[in-house]
């Protein structure tokens, strides 16, 4: 089913194969786990197609002997779910000591949600375990918060530098690692992401990185234009690249943030522009449209007098 598509062929399925490094506090407490059978309410963040679903799916399959109940909480995100679909499954018996409800993307939850989520939590925690994923933790009340333990996933780039070589391996790609680190680099921390742009550069078992612009050269074009006043001309350049970025707009944010961070502004010019580029980052976690926070971003930036 999934012969076509790298990242569910690929998906770790064991603890070991994960890309995270097998020394963390995040491995050796799950190892407990496992021994265990036992596992509290947890709370994974981190930036997304960083593997918290994976890990998540990993418990529930390979470290525990439990049921478990799957729910997107971005797609199902109103206080209707808890009080149907989670108290439901919470409250009924297992076969097993335990079962764990996995709330992927908890941070979509309403905040009635959440508080009602905080109260099942608490009245079913006898044999019912929730694992929690949130690409924003802020965005997670604090009463959830302090119910679960809290993991933030972060990798090294070379666990995912050997799984690209392991998939080229498997795929017989024919690829060199100069190729490979230069993927993991643009891409990095998101390795759904990663994985996907090695799968779409390999052309009849060759991998063949497009010569061109990269999200690096962009957001130095962009602040080019941004301090020679021609601002109106950053959106038509922005559209016209977004294959390059991947339409990930608050990473290309990211990336301008670094550029301007490594210019030869003054200091005081410097710390307007880096204190004005952080703040669209951060809205870029609740506004709706992307694409015109980072445009709405560099009017302000233009509009900065020491620029």
């Amino acid at each position: 089913m999934f012969d076509n598509l790298w990242i569910e062929k690929y998906r770790p399925k064991k603890l070991e194969d994960f890309c995270i490094s097998q020394t963390s506090n995040l491995v050796a407490f799950l190892k407990k786990c496992k021994e265990s059978n036992e596992i509290p309410n947890m709370l994974l963040s981190g930036n997304p197609g960083i593997g918290k679903t994976t890990i998540a799916k990993i418990i529930v399959n390979e470290l525990l002997d439990c049921d478990y109940l799957y729910i997107n909480a971005s797609d199902e995100n109103g206080i209707d779910t808890i009080r149907s679909k989670v108290t439901s499954y919470a409250r009924t018996k297992s076969l097993y000591d335990i079962k764990v409800i996995i709330l992927d993307e908890c941070d979509g939850l309403t905040q009635d949600g959440q508080r009602a989520l905080r109260n099942v939590m608490e009245e079913y925690s006898a044999i019912t375990r929730f694992i929690l994923t949130a690409n924003y933790k802020h965005r997670i009340i604090p009463a959830l918060q302090s119910r679960c333990q809290t993991f933030d996933i972060n990798h090294d780039k070379a666990p995912i530098i050997s799984r690209l070589v392991h998939i080229g391996e498997q795929e017989k790609v024919s690829c060199g690692l100069g190729d490979v680190q230069k993927i993991v680099e643009d891409n990095f921390p998101d390795i759904r992401k990663t994985i996907n742009v090695f799968q779409k550069n390999v052309t009849d078992g060759n991998l063949t990185l497009q010569d061109g612009a990269s999200i690096d050269k962009i957001c130095q074009d962009l602040f080019k234009l941004v301090k020679a006043g021609h601002v109106l001309k950053c959106r038509k350049y922005m559209i016209t690249n977004e294959h390059v970025f991947n339409n990930d707009y608050p990473n290309l944010l990211k990336c301008l943030f670094n550029v301007i961070d490594e210019s030869d502004l003054n200091e005081s010019a410097k710390k307007t522009s880096l204190t004005t580029v952080y703040d669209f980052i951060y809205k870029s976690a609740f506004v709706m449209d992307q694409e015109i926070n980072a445009y709405s971003c560099l009017i302000e930036l233009a509009e900065c007098s020491s620029i």
